[in-house]
């Protein structure tokens, strides 16, 4: 019993826990010869969780009814994960929470008996923002880490949203105003994949041969080849591995934006106008509009399954067009009313939203500022989260403020953030663009 008592008293809600184990203790003391057993013949039941929001480590107080004080014998549960029980008693455990459990309804397994709490547990993660690559300064310099240099904001025009990440967690980078495609390793050592730097135009080649204009937005396809879009040009290339580039199509309109459909292979480019359109190209020189009159489509991306998602830049809104037909329907936002708010899918405001990103459980990403000038007039200043389930809005990292800061969640400032990626192991990369950086960001 001290054992018990020593280790639940190192709880993260002292005060709380200490008084709830008091009443155990008493309660175990006065009945030794009485003590309560769970009776598997009755159903269980959880009345509170206590507390109801946590990050990784948390202890958490369930009360209920018909519980056992053999651990042996219970399971619990939180979105899947198994939570550490440290001890319990009929009415009564505590246990604790494991990192990246996310959020939802905590369950108690007792042999066939199951008790779903009423309350969800809303966990809380500790994202953490570092600068991944980049001095700060427009420029072109290839290097470790902060010796290097981009060009996002050599001419505040630019709005580049091109950031991905291959299966080897190697980031690339469209890099406008120095007209080439650059790659980040695993070390943040930056290196030129495709392109001049010191020279803008058109030209196919393997590597400093080849030449961009405006690169805008690249995207990976199931074969490690890189697609890129230059409205400069009015093309989109294939890349290969070895960084050849091959003009792939003409834009029908100024390409700004691609995505690979990975059910189909299909590549699918928008043009950023007042009306832009979607287009597909399912092989080299063959183009068909699928969508239209979109107000602004600035970054596109598909699910897992082939729904195409769209930040409609112009309606301040994220829209879905499912797979097959087209059908759009409208994910979150207010159409054509911009702002900075967080909650429900409905509730939700969005300021000019640009580049967006999908993990692997359908959750969206998004940067919040697509301003044509970065401008720190944008209440929006951050990496906005979508839940892939329910649509609710939050903010991921940043805020409305503009700066530069590396820092932890909301304390994070970020500068016209216009491209976001992340990796299959959920680290969220930032394309910042009058930071003239690559951050990133690591939860837990």
């Amino acid at each position: 019993m001290k054992t018990f008592i020593n280790i639940m008293a190192k709880s993260t809600n002292r005060y709380l826990l200490a008084s709830c184990l008091f009443i155990i203790v008493a309660f175990i003391s006065c009945k030794k010869d009485k003590t309560p057993v769970h009776d598997s013949a009755s159903p269980i039941s959880i009345n509170t969780i206590i507390p109801a929001q946590g990050g990784g480590g948390t202890e958490i107080l369930i009360t209920g009814t018909n519980f056992s004080a053999d651990t042996s014998q219970i399971a619990v549960t939180l979105n899947g994960a198994k939570l550490k029980i440290i001890g319990a008693n009929t009415t009564q455990m505590i246990v604790v929470v494991p990192k990246k459990a996310g959020s939802g309804h905590i369950i108690v397994t007792i042999g066939k008996g199951t008790a779903t709490s009423t309350d969800v547990f809303n966990y809380q993660y500790t994202r953490t923002v570092t600068t991944l690559a980049g001095s700060g300064k427009a420029g072109f310099a290839n290097g470790q880490g902060t010796d290097a240099m981009f060009n996002f904001s050599g001419e505040i025009w630019y709005r580049s949203c091109g950031i991905t990440v291959d299966d080897n967690l190697n980031v690339y980078v469209a890099d406008p105003g120095n007209h080439c495609i650059r790659k980040i390793d695993t070390t943040g050592t930056v290196t030129t994949f495709a392109g001049n730097p010191l020279a803008s135009g058109y030209a196919d080649g393997k590597g400093n041969a080849a030449k961009f204009s405006l690169p805008y937005d690249i995207a990976f396809d199931a074969q490690g080849n890189l697609f890129s879009v230059d409205p400069g040009n009015y093309d989109i290339r294939k890349i290969a591995p070895d960084g050849t580039a091959t003009t792939w199509a003409w834009g029908n309109k100024a390409p700004w934006s691609v995505a690979i459909d990975k059910t189909t292979g299909y590549l699918y480019y928008s043009s950023n106008a007042s009306s832009g359109n979607v287009y597909q190209v399912s092989a080299q020189w063959t183009t068909k509009e699928v969508i239209s009159g979109l107000s602004y489509p600035a970054g596109i991306k598909f699910d897992k399954t082939g729904n195409l998602y769209v930040s409609v830049s112009g309606d301040h809104v994220i829209k879905k067009f499912a797979k097959g037909d087209w059908k759009s329907s409208l994910i979150a936002g207010q159409p054509g009313a911009a702002g900075y708010v967080n909650g429900a899918a409905t509730v939700a405001k969005f300021s000019n939203p640009w580049g967006i990103a999908l993990d692997n459980d359908n959750n969206i990403y998004v940067a919040g500022n697509g301003t044509w000038d970065g401008g720190s007039y944008n209440p929006d200043q951050s990496i906005r989260y979508i839940d892939g389930k329910t649509f609710d809005v939050s903010t991921f990292a940043g805020g409305g403020t503009v700066g530069y800061a590396d820092a932890i969640g909301g304390f994070a400032l970020f500068n016209a953030p216009t491209g976001v990626a992340v990796d299959k192991n959920g680290t969220v990369y930032v394309l910042d663009k009058m930071n003239n950086r690559v951050r990133k960001i690591v939860s837990e």
